[in-house]
């Protein structure tokens, strides 16, 4: 899906999410990874609209869908919603 590729901010918009300072999503191609500041990044592949995350966390997915400029997305842990965010291209 090349339109999500690049670097993304994410934001919190609701749910049971911490605030997302310092918090990117980097794809390229059917991979990415999500970095929290200077820590490594968790890594997932893309498959149509869902990033699942690889294991140990492969009980994450994140679905995504365009709006406007961006995306916004649901946070799911086992198929249940704990949480949703934008994500905005990083300048």
């Amino acid at each position: 899906m090349t339109e999500l590729e690049g670097t993304w901010n994410v934001h919190r918009t609701s749910g049971f999410l911490p605030p997302l300072f310092g918090v990117r999503k980097t794809i390229e191609g059917e991979r990415g990874e999500t970095r929290v500041g200077p820590f490594p990044g968790v890594p997932f592949t893309i498959r149509g609209h869902r990033l699942r995350y690889r294991w140990p966390f492969h009980d994450f997915v994140d679905l995504v869908e365009p709006d406007g400029d961006g995306f916004r997305g649901r946070a799911l842990f086992k198929g249940r919603e704990y949480g949703r965010f934008t994500l905005v291209r990083a300048a």
